[in-house]
Parts: C-alpha cells; sequence; structure tokens
C-alpha cells in the first residue's frame, strides 16, 4: 500500500494526529477513535494493522498493554515525494504573507491616524506587531493532501477569516 493511501483515510491520519503528541496504549486510541469516529475497537485495530504493516507506526508490548508510537521514516518519504511540488505553492504564500502584513500595517496606521494623527515633522513610530506572527497562520489541506501552514486571511469553508482576530 502507498503511503499516500494510508494517509488517504481520516481514522489512520487522526491516529498519526495523536501519536504525534506521543505513545498511546491501543486502548486509548480506539476510545478516542471511538468517541470521535464512532469506530468500534475491531475497526481501531485494523487501521493500527495497516499503520504497523506499512511502517507508519510501532508498538511494544508493556504488560497486557500494547503502546503505539509514531514512526517517522514514511512521513519523511512522504516529504521528500513532496518536496517536487513545494516550489508551486511557496513562492505565492510568501507573497500573500506581504500583501497581508501590508493591509494590516495599513489599518493600523489607519486606526492611530484616527485617534491622534502625528505632527508634520514626527513619523509614526514603527511597531514591531506589525510583521505577521504565528497566531497569523492557519493549517490548510492543500489540494495535495497535505496540511500547509498559510496566513490567516479570506474565506475559509465560507466564513470570513479575519487577519486581526
Amino acid at each position: 500500500m502507498h503511503a499516500l493511501d494510508v494517509l488517504g483515510d481520516p481514522a489512520r491520519r487522526r491516529v498519526l494526529e495523536l501519536l504525534a503528541e506521543g505513545e498511546r496504549p491501543a486502548g486509548s486510541l480506539a476510545q478516542i477513535l471511538g468517541d470521535e469516529l464512532g469506530l468500534s475497537q475491531p475497526a481501531v485495530s485494523q487501521h493500527l494493522r495497516v499503520l504497523r504493516e506499512t511502517g507508519f507506526v510501532s508498538v511494544r508490548a508493556d504488560g497486557t498493554r500494547r503502546l503505539y508510537s509514531l514512526s517517522t521514516a514514511p512521513l519523511e518519504a512522504v516529504d521528500a515525494w513532496l518536496e517536487q511540488f513545494r516550489g508551486l505553492w511557496v513562492s505565492r504564500l510568501d507573497a500573500l504573507a506581504t500583501e497581508i502584513a501590508r493591509g494590516k500595517r495599513q489599518r493600523r496606521l489607519e486606526s492611530a491616524a484616527q485617534e491622534a494623527p502625528p505632527e508634520e515633522d514626527e513619523a509614526p513610530p514603527a511597531d514591531p506587531s506589525l510583521a505577521p506572527g504565528p497566531e497569523d497562520r492557519l493549517l490548510v489541506l492543500c489540494s495535495l493532501g497535505v496540511w500547509v501552514n498559510i496566513p490567516r486571511v479570506g474565506v475559509c469553508s465560507g466564513e470570513e477569516v479575519r487577519s486581526d482576530a
């Protein structure tokens, strides 16, 4: 099974997300996936088997418990394959981040000018908070099925997302 086929299933992606936080027992994974996705324990076991056989997770016994952990090699292989496509979106995302910063700066300058206009000889003080920070970014699933970290702006699933939120 190809790595992207494995990642194509939402239950298996959720298992990987949970294991990215650290090692977990199979029972805990079954409980979470049961609550969130309505999966039975046997269904979760099948997903864990697929992840184990494809090398995405490893398992170790701890008494009667089976502890699962994330294996990075298959994810690194996916990342290496995606490298050939990064150029398609990186420059556009950088340009988008620049435009967001300009708009954010312009709104702040307009807001400051309305409150107290500066003297003619006095330039407005530089505001270090004008640069976009991590709070101004979203993880977005791109068309290749990869999560991309981009600035928050525009419309997302029909709801407006404010860059100053």
